[in-house]
């Protein structure tokens, strides 16, 4: 079958009369003045108490040589974790799975003080009373 030239002239006006009559209707409305604006009155006040945030937390950071932060510690109320850099594999590119620079916080859980002193446990033991005699036995007659 043989297909006319005169298809894509006439598809090009009717795309360009579609995109035009949105812009004619818009225009001959324009004869319409807006609506008017009604002032509002002021309510309320919110009955809202902002707080300053709990400024307790402490952050320390580690640099490398070059200035990269390598490691950042947080530590805020009870709980405490790092934040470290997730460094390129050797093959990987921007955009892979490997090269996500985004690494999740590692918490401390259950951390237990091993190097206590002598002296710390002797107090701690001073305080806790011995336990009591075992009763005497009775004579035997």
């Amino acid at each position: 079958m043989r297909t006319l030239k005169v298809w894509p002239i006439i598809a090009a006006f009717a795309a360009a009369f579609a995109t035009l009559l949105p812009a004619m209707a818009q225009q001959q409305s324009g004869d319409v003045p807006p609506p008017r604006l009604e002032q509002l009155e002021e309510g309320e006040a919110p009955a809202v108490t902002i707080r300053q945030p709990d400024r307790r937390s402490k952050t320390s950071e580690k640099r490398a040589p070059g200035g990269k932060v390598t490691e950042v510690n947080v530590s805020t109320g009870g709980s405490t974790y790092h934040l470290k850099a997730n460094d390129q594999t050797g093959s990987a590119l921007p955009g892979d799975g490997q090269s996500s620079t985004m690494r999740a916080a590692q918490w401390e859980v259950l951390e237990f003080d091993l190097k206590r002193s002598k002296e710390a446990d002797e107090a701690q033991s001073a305080t806790v009373p011995p336990p009591p005699a075992a009763p005497a036995a009775a004579p035997k007659k």
